[in-house]
């Protein structure tokens, strides 16, 4: 029997993954999007992302926004607090990821993409001028044949390494992700929290009908006493010490400039290690991703050779770029987060930069050298 044959399979069926298999089938390419999950399936995830990236959708993404946030709060062990207010209207949403990736997912289908959830991918290769798939669903095996591949598999997956694209050496920043039920004292308010954990902060967005909370550390190896640091996290908003479904959560943040792409493929979302190493944003350049592989294959696709290289260039240019300086400035804030949050943070104009850089209307190179100098050339040396 002859395989069923596809232009693109996307393994992967998360926010990066379902976004490029909908932007595929937008295009009129046959698309196969592949998830070892039922779906809609639970995801560990903050869920906050830029209300900007409806810029990239032609469907409405509203009918899977939970809160529209307005402000920021900062403070220093639950204390010292700085409020920013958002710019624009909507800067900032927060999403269910089980509700955002199954959304995208079909949208996708409505385009003409076939989804297979519950399904294994055992093996694959190149074979001619494109990819044969083993796939393993409700114990059959299944073979399909791609001219290209979108590898959207988290954090845990090992397809990138395999065919070595993306980072050879990814950085996996310890977190550890909390999902709450019960009242909410500030629906439109996102909260960083400083100084209770080492060497990383803690986030609490607001949803419907509670919290999604995360407990990251971003130096060195050693993760955070969760058990302490929520302890005093959670009494501050209202809810026993003990609360919350909880679950370790590695996550893959940016740890330089590689290539996200190879003969007939392309890596993208947290298996391209995109994730911010200051403030933890996975979603935004997840989304971003799966937008501009999609382009550079349906270019690839019609003929143009160069298309995968210059997905690997934008991405670097729209994305990279700023979390280089990104990484920088974390590796010295977290080191002295202390004094980062005293010269940083409490400074008049910080807070709206980070509340701008969260909204995706700057990024960290507009701001680095400013807080190069402020911090002092010489802790900025150290920190590299």
């Amino acid at each position: 029997m002859t395989p069923a044959s596809f232009d693109v399979a996307v393994v992967g069926a998360g926010a990066a993954g379902a976004a490029a298999a909908y932007q595929l089938a937008l295009r009129g390419r046959s698309v196969l999007l592949i998830d070892g999950q039922a779906l809609p399936r639970p995801k560990p995830c903050g869920g906050g992302m830029a209300a900007s990236v409806q810029q990239w959708f032609p469907c409405s993404l509203q009918p899977v926004v939970d809160r529209v946030i307005s402000q920021v709060r900062f403070t220093w062990c639950l204390g010292d607090p700085v409020l920013a207010e958002l710019p624009g209207d909507s800067p900032f949403w927060i999403v269910r990821r089980d509700r955002l990736d199954h959304y995208l997912a079909e949208q996708a289908q409505a385009q003409g993409a076939e989804l297979l959830d519950r399904c294994l991918v055992e093996d694959l290769r190149r074979r001619g001028d494109g990819w044969e798939l083993q796939l393993q669903r409700s114990s059959a095996l299944k073979t399909v044949h791609c001219r290209a591949l979108v590898l959207a598999h988290g954090s845990k997956g090992d397809l990138a390494a395999r065919l070595q694209v993306g980072d050879p050496h990814p950085r996996l920043a310890a977190a550890m992700a909390v999902e709450i039920e019960g009242p909410v004292q500030e629906p439109h308010t996102a909260r960083f929290e400083f100084g209770l954990v080492k060497h990383g902060f803690c986030w609490c967005f607001p949803r419907r009908g509670g919290y999604s909370i995360g407990v990251g550390t971003f130096l060195g190896r050693d993760q955070a006493d969760y058990d302490q640091v929520l302890g005093q996290l959670l009494p501050s908003l209202g809810f026993p010490a003990a609360a919350g479904e909880r679950q370790l959560w590695p996550l893959r943040v940016w740890n330089g400039h590689h290539p996200l792409h190879g003969p007939g493929v392309v890596v993208v979302g947290d298996a391209a290690s995109l994730a911010d190493p200051f403030l933890a944003e996975g979603l935004r350049p997840a989304l971003l991703s799966g937008i501009r592989s999609a382009e550079a294959l349906d270019r690839w696709l019609g003929g143009e050779n160069g298309a995968l290289a210059g997905y690997t260039a934008a991405m670097r240019r729209e994305w990279g770029e700023s979390m280089a300086w990104g990484r920088r400035m974390g590796q010295v804030f977290y080191r002295l987060p202390k004094v980062g949050y005293q010269l940083g943070i409490k400074r008049p104009t910080a807070p709206q930069r980070i509340a701008q850089i969260l909204s995706g209307e700057m990024g960290y190179g507009d701001i680095a050298q400013r807080v190069i100098r402020r911090l002092g050339g010489s802790m900025f040396s150290r920190g590299k």
